[in-house]
Formats: C-alpha cells, structure tokens, sequence
C-alpha cells in the first residue's frame, strides 16, 4: 500500500487516497511520515529563541503523565472486558454476551483516546499493530458466510484456525491445535498479508459479533451467543476453540496493555517516559505535535474516513463488526484535542489537566492558538454530527452508501475540518519555532 503524505494539503490528500487504493491491508501499524522540510522563518526562528527550556519541559512531562492516564484507563477498562467475556464463557446468553459487546464498546472510549501517542512516539507504533491493527480478513479466523470480501491473493483468507488444528498456506503447513496468545501473536500478518490479523480489539469484535453481512444497509453483526455453549446446542461448529481462542486473544490484550502502561509510567528507570524526558524539550513537543498531525489528516481524515467514503466501503470502516466507528473517529479527534489542551478526562469522570501546548503557543502567537482551539471545536462538532446520526439510526456504513449524497456531505464536512486543523497544527508548529516536523530530522525512528 502507498503511504499517505500526513501533512498534504486538502488537494492533495485525495490525490494521495486515490493513488492509495482501497483497503486491500489494513492501515499500516508502521506507517511512516515525511513531512516536508522547511527553512525556519525568521518569526520562527525568534520564536525558537524565545521558548522557555522548562515550560517547554513541564508541557513534555505532562504529556507523558497524559499517555500513563489514557493507557491506565485503557487497560482498566479491557480487564472489565475480560471480565464480561469470562462471563459469557461460563453460561453463553443474549444478556452475558450483550454485556461483553457494552464492555468492547466501553473500551473503545479511552483506547481511540490514546492512538495520538502513536506516530512520533516509536516504542507505540511498534506495538499498536497487535492490538489495533485493522481491517482484518475475519475467515483466517472463523467461518464466514455470504458475499466474504477479502484481501486479493491473501492465502490465509479462508484458513479458519478456530475449525483447524493445521493450516496449510502455500507448501506451509502450520500447527494450530493448541490455541495460546503466543501462537496468535505469531499468526499476525501470515504469509505476508497486512490483513490476516489474529489478535486486538478486532478479533475480539469480530468474536463478539460475527460478521457484518448488511453492506451498507443497516444493521451489525448478528453472532449468537450459541457459537459459545459447551457440547449440545453449539451453533458455528468448534465451539470449544472458539471459546478458547476469544478467551487468549483477551488476555492478550489486557497483558500488551499493562505494557504499555508501564512503559509511560513515571519514574522508571529504562522504560520509554525516561527516555522520552531525557531528551531535549524541543523533541518532545515536536513528538507531539507531528502526532497529532498524523493522526489528524493522514491516519484519521485519509486512512479511516477517506479510503471508505470513495470507495463507498464498508469493509473499510473501522469498527466494521460493531458498527461504532462513529465512536472511534470522535475519540481519535478527542485524544489530538487532549495533546494540545493538555487535558484528559478519564473513565471515573476526574479530570487531569496540566502545562499545555495551547499555553505555550498562546505566550508566542495568540492568534494561532485561538484559531486551533477553533479548529478543534469545529472537528469535534462535525464528528459528533456522525454519532448522533448513528444513534439516530444511520451508522457510519450507510452514510458511505453511493446513493446517499447526504450522509457522504456529513462525513466529508468532517474530513474538511480535519484538514483545516492540521494546517493549524503545522502552524503553532512554527509559532514554537518547530518549523521541521520530520521525525528523522529529532532522531526517530517508527
């Protein structure tokens, strides 16, 4: 798959999406950016020069305690998703395995809060692909059913591990018989493929809910609880593995959760905070902000929201199973909105707060400041335009629909304004004298 320039311009993000094809792997965990480089004006230059040493170091630590909250709260909240899923396994109802959907969902909220940590940050990019990785070829995993759009020339698209002690892709033959999170970790990206993806949220939804087989119709996925019952009335065939699998494929998560807890955690010797910290100030605002740009044009607006409105694809969306990629969207903006206000409000309600990007800029150029804290209303309300259209009825798939000129308007004014917000972010960029956004130039590597 191309690369999406993330700091193109409206233009040309969708020559970018056009040339990038549709989904045919799911969005790079690796993806890198280049962003154009740029001579320092002189504002910026002055800017540079006028930056305090510590401010800038107090905004670095607090993003740092930012990323060990949303991370907590991520993982806090996959233990209660472990929890409901235990549940379900040990009496398979309506009413357990809808409370295992409510706790997926409920997960969601804190994780897509923390995908701004992605890009920028190298030990979170490395990791993201076992647990976000998306879209996924759901048959390398279980049965499927009906008009099964997958990969081209994916070979594990149809390998089914739960119905299978042994796959054989290509002349590899592969030893399956004993479900592990290991094995399954091991099984990302089989022979090759980005979209045969055994592990992360997207496995468990598609766990959860099965396939979603309206197309841009309404309705999610409709997997009965009996795909989990034990012995007689088993629905889906391979009940007992498929029980094993969902529940190693949530222990695994919870546990790559707690990694990545502990690696923003505050004074640990040799995790990534300390050497984050450890650097210069100015890298760590420049991690910040070309995080929050990525995400917001390249990953977000291109990637998530693009790629699926041209090609009028559902099997493009995000949360595909579940239909809540409404909810996904809205909280990747959250999380950039929470990077540059230096705010966060976690799951029990409190609210941490702290030194902030928005301060720093607003002490050089309070212009610039204002108009991104603009910017970043105006994205949360056309997002929040797709969440009540969804709850209201009309989910993200069916707004894509090639006969829906309306639904396509929502989410295009929302790809707009996030495009306008990144041209804002690149300009308290320069307002702080960061007027180079390339990771390589700060010594990055992702």
């Amino acid at each position: 798959m191309l690369r999406t320039p993330l700091w193109a311009t409206a233009s040309l993000l969708a020559v970018a999406i056009s040339l990038a094809g549709c989904g045919d792997d799911k969005a790079p965990a690796q993806q890198a950016a280049t962003p154009p480089t740029t001579s320092q004006s002189e504002p910026a230059a002055k800017a540079a020069k006028a930056l305090n040493e510590e401010a800038a170091q107090a905004v670095v630590s607090h993003y740092a305690d930012l990323a060990h909250a949303i991370f907590r709260d991520a993982h806090s909240t996959a233990v209660q998703l472990q929890k409901a899923i235990d549940a379900l396994l040990a009496s398979p109802s309506d009413e357990t395995l809808q409370a295992a959907k409510d706790a997926w969902l409920a997960a969601r909220v804190p994780y897509m809060q923390t995908e701004v940590f992605r890009f920028g940050n190298p030990v979170v990019d490395d990791w993201e692909g076992q647990v976000n990785a998306w879209p996924l070829d759901e048959g390398m995993i279980d049965y499927v059913e009906g008009d099964y759009q997958h990969a081209l020339g994916n070979p594990g698209a149809t390998a089914n591990i739960i119905a299978n002690q042994q796959l054989q892709i290509g002349e590899d033959t592969l030893d399956v018989s004993e479900i592990t999170g290991e094995l399954l970790a091991s099984l990302n990206e089989l022979a090759g493929s980005e979209a045969n993806v055994a592990t992360g949220y997207h496995a468990i939804e598609f766990l959860l809910w099965g396939q979603d087989l309206n197309g841009t119709e309404a309705g999610a996925g409709n997997r009965p609880a009996s795909d989990y019952l034990e012995g007689e009335g088993c629905t889906g065939d391979n009940c007992d593995r498929r029980r094993t699998y969902l529940k190693a494929v949530t222990e695994l998560l919870v546990s790559d959760l707690e990694e990545m807890v502990a690696e923003w955690a505050p004074n640990t010797a040799g995790n990534y905070r300390a050497s984050l910290e450890s650097e210069p100030a100015e890298n760590g605002l420049r991690k910040m902000l070309f995080g929050m740009g990525s995400l917001s044009l390249g990953e977000l607006a291109g990637e998530r929201m693009k790629v699926a409105l041209e090609a009028n694809s559902p099997e493009d969306e995000h949360d595909c199973f579940s239909d809540n990629t409404h909810n996904s969207h809205y909280y990747n903006a959250r999380g950039i909105r929470n990077v540059y206000l230096g705010e966060y409000q976690r799951v029990d309600g409190s609210l941490l707060s702290g030194p902030s990007l928005a301060s720093l800029v607003d002490g050089i150029d309070p212009e610039v400041n204002s108009t991104l804290k603009t910017d970043l209303e105006t994205t949360d309300a056309k997002l929040q335009v797709l969440v009540v259209s969804a709850e209201n009825g009309e989910a993200f798939d069916q707004l894509i629909a090639p006969d829906n000129s309306e639904g396509q308007d929502k989410v295009r004014a929302a790809i707009a304004a996030l495009v306008q917000q990144t041209a804002s972010i690149e300009k308290a960029a320069a307002a702080l004298g960061i007027s180079d956004l390339n990771p390589d130039t700060a010594d990055h590597e992702f």
